[in-house]
């Protein structure tokens, strides 16, 4: 799933969309890498929400590129804020269990060539819509929309 999501996450930025081939959603944030992250986690712990992880992808890639043969920087910064809501996830799962496939949600802030992004994972028709929602709200919040 994670490899998804990554994957995901570096399409939409190398095209520089709002939504690329339908995996991500995302948005411009107009300031620095960590008032952006600053300001996702504001937005998630505002909505009542807990954050459970924050990987630091963006130091991962950057560590490890060389020793997977690579020499092509991804990211000045990349960290992806990992949560997830107990009443929405109920709701979505209680219609049908294999919807914890989706679970735990993730909002990513990226940095690439100057530009900074915050953006989510887009998920399936149907219930996922109302988590899809909760995401694009807190991002929203987040680039001052």
């Amino acid at each position: 799933m994670r490899s998804t999501f990554l994957a995901g996450l570096v399409l939409a930025l190398s095209f520089g969309a709002a939504r690329a081939d339908n995996t991500s959603t995302v948005y411009d944030f107009d300031g620095s890498f960590d008032d952006a992250t600053f300001s996702v986690e504001s937005a998630i712990v505002g909505k009542g929400l807990v954050i459970d992880y924050v990987s630091h992808t963006g130091d991962m890639l950057n560590r490890t590129g060389a020793d997977v043969g690579s020499t092509e920087p991804l990211f000045e910064a990349a960290d992806i804020f990992v949560f997830c809501s107990a009443v929405l996830s109920r709701k979505v799962m209680e219609i049908n269990p294999m919807n914890i496939a989706h679970c735990p949600y993730g909002i990513f802030v990226a940095e690439r060539q100057g530009r900074v992004m915050i953006g989510y994972r887009n998920y399936p028709e149907g219930p996922m819509q109302e988590v899809q929602a909760l995401l694009d709200d807190i991002a929203r919040e987040a680039v001052g929309e």
